[in-house]
């Protein structure tokens, strides 16, 4: 049975995120390297997004690459930033196909110049398509992207730029790296983990979390849409009662 029946095309999330975890695990399970695990999660990648696109989602931000990640070894480093470059590469046409803009937050300056020059250039090439926004987190972490946020507001007070008191959410939201994006309706994890891992913590603010067994290369268009299904049996009170939201 196809689940996207199910779907209430009245009730989207308006931007899901996405924890990609366990290609490490699931390569392990196929008894070969962790590379194996990466190559094989770009499959989930490009599934995922067609299927949000197709259904209807103006928002999604992938973790593709976190500041902590570039604590693991070099190998494994560099063959992730291979496969990005040619990821991008290989992407292209679908992401015009589909009127798909791409997008990215983190520290872009980090990674190595012919990766930051593919997806610049992928980026420039899509970025008139409106169907949906693919935001890559790539050396992204939350609390670094506060921290920066932090740093920008008190220089902008220090100067007279903005009053003290002038600072409020709306203050917060035009100084973070996701501030043309809106807060996440959803944000799915895979593998089995129930942690954040220091992802998007102001934006989940009153997100529906979602946490799966399933590792992100085993990932189909049903578990999405399994996600979305029980985001959509959930009431979403935003702090007042049932009896308010109703």
């Amino acid at each position: 049975m196809d689940l996207k029946n199910e779907i209430n095309n009245d009730n989207l999330p308006q931007h899901i995120a996405i924890i990609m975890d366990g290609n490490g695990r699931w390569a392990k399970k196929q008894g070969m390297l962790r590379a194996f695990g990466h190559e094989n999660g770009t499959k989930s990648v490009q599934t995922t997004v067609e299927s949000c696109a197709k259904i209807g989602i103006k928002n999604l931000t992938l973790y593709a690459f976190s500041t902590e990640n570039w604590n693991r070894p070099k190998i494994e480093v560099d063959t992730l930033m291979k496969l990005l470059i040619s990821s991008l590469k290989k992407e292209l046409n679908t992401l015009m196909k589909n009127d798909i803009r791409l997008n990215t937050i983190g520290n872009i300056e980090k990674l190595p110049s012919s990766a930051q020059k593919q997806l610049l250039e992928v980026i420039n090439k899509t970025k008139d398509n409106t169907r949906m926004t693919l935001t890559l987190a790539l050396s992204y972490g939350s609390r670094e992207e506060l921290i920066s946020a932090v740093k920008k507001i008190t220089s902008k007070v220090k100067n007279n730029i903005i009053s003290i008191d002038a600072i409020d959410e709306a203050i917060i939201n035009e100084h973070l790296y996701t501030q043309n994006l809106p807060d996440v309706d959803l944000l799915i994890r895979t593998s089995g983990e129930h942690r954040i891992s220091n992802f998007l913590l102001w934006q989940i603010a009153y997100a529906e979390l979602y946490f799966t067994e399933v590792l992100w290369p085993d990932f189909t268009e049903q578990h999405l849409y399994e996600a979305i299904i029980s985001y959509q049996k959930r009431e979403r009170r935003f702090g007042k009662t049932s009896e308010q939201i109703k």
